[in-house]
């Protein structure tokens, strides 16, 4: 028997017409065919009346993960697909989703049943209660040790470089309204640092403890080479949020340290020299020149930054600006 015809009976009969979404689940997944009949189920409990769609985003499964999606479709008009030509990550299939969410509310969750659906209705409630973003806080994981251990290395070091107090800034169970994804450009890893960058735009962050349940189906695909890539894509992070409107802060003073210390150099050397020492071969004359060439070029990196930070500014369009809500305007 077919998945759809299994679920017709669970579902509660769709009219004709859709009502306008007011929740948008995204839900990325990868060779998670099992779990994707349960997740559907479980969330349309959770709801209840809330009107709501569910995308689905196949990110180039080899089991049968796009013919269940095809099928809970056919049970229920809520649900919809997205499906990816090939493997390209979580951050391309959350961005297939984002750009087909129509409500207001956009919440990301992932397939494998770990994030549980009855958590949605005060995600949501946060949300409506003026949060712009609501991270889940797994409190009590059902994760091996080692992830645990590096999960809170992650955690700690996120919160202390980035400055946004998070107890679990990788969990994938996370609120939104829409126009921080509008804000926001996904790309690489960087997904798992909405929250930061969206604090930085200035919308108001927040969290709530979430349950966390033991995986029923397939393996984790969570190791220490996501755990790498997340710390790089922190680098990236950091460096985004502190200097992107502010180059010359930081190639300015990399290069004005680099210089002096290379003309520290330089004049301990000239000192040497004028008392007759030989100097020529010394390879702490090499070193204090190179400092020297490497400071000017950090300083003319700065220079160029401010510059094409100042066009990009000047240049841009009056809707683009981090604008809240206007009163008083013609």
């Amino acid at each position: 028997m077919r998945v759809g015809e299994q679920l017709k009976g669970a579902f509660e009969a769709m009219a004709p017409d859709l009502p306008e979404p007011a929740v948008t689940l995204v839900v990325p997944g990868l060779n998670e065919a099992e779990s994707l009949p349960l997740l559907a189920a479980q969330v349309k409990e959770a709801l209840g009346e809330t009107p709501y769609e569910l995308i689905f985003i196949d990110d180039g499964s080899t089991d049968d993960s796009w013919e269940v999606i095809t099928q809970l479709h056919e049970a229920d008009p809520v649900v919809r697909g997205v499906r990816l030509r090939t493997n390209f990550g979580k951050a391309m299939a959350l961005s297939a989703g984002f750009e087909r969410a129509r409500a207001d509310i956009v919440i990301m969750m992932d397939a494998d049943l770990q994030d549980d659906p009855a958590d949605l209705p005060q995600m949501i409630e946060k949300i409506e209660s003026g949060l712009d973003v609501v991270v889940g806080w797994k409190v009590e994981r059902h994760d091996p040790l080692n992830r645990r251990i590096l999960s809170a290395i992650f955690n700690g070091t996120v919160s202390l470089t980035t400055g946004v107090r998070l107890h679990d800034m990788n969990c994938g169970f996370k609120a939104y309204r829409s126009e921080v994804l509008r804000t926001i450009p996904i790309y690489g890893d960087l997904f798992r640092y909405i929250p930061v960058l969206a604090s930085w735009q200035g919308f108001t962050v927040g969290e709530m403890p979430v349950h966390h349940r033991a995986r029923q189906f397939g393996s984790s695909r969570y190791g220490l080479e996501r755990i790498l890539r997340g710390f790089f894509d922190l680098l990236s992070v950091s460096f985004l949020t502190r200097y992107s409107r502010k180059p010359m802060h930081l190639f300015g003073l990399l290069g004005l340290l680099l210089t002096m210390v290379g003309l520290g150099i330089s004049t301990y050397l000239t000192v040497l020299w004028l008392q007759g020492e030989a100097i020529g071969t010394r390879p702490l004359l090499l070193l204090g020149v190179l400092l020297i060439l490497v400071g000017a070029q950090s300083f003319s990196i700065g220079l160029l930054g401010e510059f094409m930070t100042f066009q990009y500014h000047r240049k841009q369009e009056p809707d683009r600006l981090p604008i809240r809500e206007v009163i008083g305007d013609p």
